[in-house]
């Protein structure tokens, strides 16, 4: 693909390069080589930028010269997520129904559908136009799904889950398993607590691999519009996740957790139920989150503490037996 082509698909600025140079793939800053496009929106490779065997780099609108040709854009990172798009376009899907699917005739399926090889459609299940359910997909009775639904391998929707528009769910995702609720007898045992509340869930969310998203007890659990969950995520029941927020991998939501819109859960982060995330608040890796977080807080640690105490918290952590001799007037040795 010319390079031209690229900028004009791209709506970016070229600058310093051949508008017929042809770009055949695209590469990390580092391993790109003659003929490739890569980018550069961390400063931590300004120096790689100017040392890339890349033939063209997309670079912000303020980033100094270079000797390869440049893509001036707003956000290289996204624009460069763009060019991927450009390059790699999806797997297309024929439809019809796989011989060994199992479709309720009570099934309502609309034009469209590519429904893939062992797939079951349960009874009283309406799915919308141009779904995709590859092999193994289970969708139970009385869910109601949008638009350009796409299901890879094995994942599974749970009876009467409601699901909106361009939704994807990756492999073996399960919306609306059965919460962990039980109540102790008298006996000391465990009963378990109905979870018959339906996980609902907004258009243009995107969940991914083996994540799970809890049915409720009373109510339901909700992920909003836009938001996307990463791999290994678990989302307990009745807990309601707003619009474009992130739940990145290995986070883990008790039940009844509440998180704003835009909120940014990272890797391992851990919240107690009925607790609160406010909108734009981040949460950093591995943090515990124990009582509510308030709107466009930025919290570290466990128990999360707004970020630039626990870098002095951990500073102090390694001379803590040093400042413990100091305090107890032992000296530098016990």
């Amino acid at each position: 693909m010319k390079l031209s082509a690229i900028a004009s698909a791209l709506d970016v600025r070229l600058e310093n390069g051949s508008p017929d140079l042809e770009i055949t793939a695209l590469n990390a800053i580092e391993q790109a080589g003659p003929g490739e496009l890569t980018f550069v929106s961390n400063p931590k490779y300004a120096a790689a930028a100017r040392t890339t065997k890349a033939s063209a780099v997309i670079v912000s609108e303020d980033f100094p010269a270079l000797a390869a040709a440049m893509l001036r854009a707003k956000d290289p990172y996204l624009t460069f997520a763009r060019a991927l798009e450009l390059f790699h376009q999806p797997l297309r899907y024929a439809p019809g129904a796989h011989p060994t699917a199992v479709v309720d005739a009570k099934a309502k399926i609309g034009p469209g559908a590519h429904v893939g090889p062992y797939v079951v459609i349960e009874e009283d299940v309406v799915i919308g136009a141009n779904a995709v359910l590859l092999a193994h997909v289970v969708i139970y009775r009385g869910s109601r799904i949008g638009q350009n639904f796409f299901a890879h391998a094995h994942a599974v929707v749970r009876e009467n889950c409601r699901i909106g528009n361009n939704v994807l769910l990756q492999n073996g995702v399960v919306i609306g398993a059965d919460g962990f609720g039980f109540a102790k007898t008298g006996e000391g045992r465990w009963h378990k607590i109905p979870q018959p509340g339906p996980v609902v869930i907004g258009d243009d969310v995107e969940i991914q691999a083996n994540a799970c998203i809890d049915r409720a007890s009373v109510g339901e659990t909700r992920i909003g519009r836009g938001t996307k969950v990463d791999n290994l995520a678990h989302v307990g029941h009745g807990s309601q996740v707003g619009e474009d927020a992130l739940l990145c991998a290995q986070v883990g939501l008790a039940g009844s957790t509440e998180i704003g819109n835009k909120a940014i859960l990272t890797g391992q982060v851990g919240v107690v139920g009925h607790c609160r995330v406010g909108e734009n608040a981040i949460v950093t890796p591995q943090s515990g989150v124990a009582n509510d977080i308030a709107a466009g807080a930025l919290v570290s640690g466990s128990p999360a503490v707004d970020h630039r105490a626990w870098l002095k918290y951990s500073a102090i952590l390694p001379r803590l037996p040093e400042i413990a001799r100091a305090v107890s007037g032992k000296g530098k040795k016990d």
